[in-house]
């Protein structure tokens, strides 16, 4: 059983006149379309809308840090060091790691052992990026003695109390 195939009757090829009476019609061709209907549509029923509230602040990443002020003897400048935790790169336990940073205190406010914030700023000197701003302590404890006669909830303790 021997089948013969021949070149034309496996391609049936049209006549070139028939192709060149065959034209592309599209709105799209050659920027017909205005770019109003390419762009994404837009539906009033949006739950995120298209700009964002002026109320808001902007998100800011990693602009300020904690730390505890190490050396206050240069004018105008404060050594600040941050202390983070991060994993061992080999044995995956938490371990402290310390940073060192030059802070611009402009009028020299801050002693050794203050808490202070850094938020970034426009570079002030080769090693100064950072702006010292105060915190407040972090004994609430305190607070919480000495500012009233309770304690969280505002009742009096039992030793407190008048006594009957």
């Amino acid at each position: 059983m021997s089948i013969t195939l021949t070149s034309s009757s496996l391609l049936q090829i049209p006549p070139v006149q028939s192709l060149k009476k065959l034209s592309i019609s599209s709105s799209f061709l050659h920027g017909s379309t205005p770019l109003s209907f390419l762009s994404k549509p837009s539906s009033s029923s949006s739950p995120f809308p298209s700009q964002t509230p002026n109320f808001l602040p902007s998100i800011r990443a990693m602009r300020s840090l904690q730390g505890r002020v190490v050396c206050a003897t240069n004018d105008k400048t404060v050594a600040v060091e941050v202390v983070r935790l991060a994993p061992h790169p080999k044995y995956k336990r938490r371990i402290r790691i310390k940073k060192k940073y030059q802070a611009h205190d402009p009028d020299n406010q801050f002693q050794v052992g203050d808490f202070v914030e850094l938020e970034k700023c426009r570079p002030i000197s080769k090693m100064k990026t950072f702006l010292a701003i105060p915190v407040p302590a972090r004994n609430s404890k305190k607070k919480a003695v000495e500012g009233g006669e309770g304690g969280e909830l505002g009742i009096p303790l039992e030793s407190q109390q008048e006594q009957v």
